[in-house]
């Protein structure tokens, strides 16, 4: 069954309701909260299927990488949004080196501060580009 959300124009809280496609439309729809009949339906969130290749040829994006050598804050950024699409833990030490260039530290830096992360292949390992 179809989800509709909804915010109460009264006590301005969202909402959702349940309801058939057949009630839609039909049915008086009141806040949960207040239990007002003056509520608005709102658009809520949309989900677009991706594949995974589909996913990691837009972070691969040239217009993505650009400037990434001279700005560790970008570089994170960049990063973060890299292990959120291959939706694996990557580990404290690659939270760290997150950490670490979004406080403006440079990839040279981190790399001397935490040389360990060269035994294991680069950060990250395999799919993620050393510094």
């Amino acid at each position: 069954m179809p989800s509709y959300e909804y915010r109460c124009k009264d006590c301005k809280q969202r909402f959702e309701v349940y309801l058939s496609y057949d009630e839609y439309g039909k049915q008086e729809v009141r806040c949960v909260n207040c239990n007002s009949l003056d509520v608005q339906r709102t658009i809520g969130r949309i989900r677009v299927a991706r594949s995974e290749e589909s996913r990691l040829e837009n972070l691969a994006d040239p217009a993505n990488l650009a400037g990434l050598e001279d700005d560790p804050k970008a570089l994170a950024r960049m990063m973060r949004e890299m292990g959120s699409e291959m939706g694996e833990d990557m580990g404290p030490e690659y939270d760290e080196v997150l950490d670490r260039l979004e406080s403006g530290q440079s990839p040279e830096e981190i790399e001397s501060s935490m040389p360990d992360l060269d035994d294991a292949g680069g950060m990250g390992g395999p799919d993620l580009p050393d510094f």
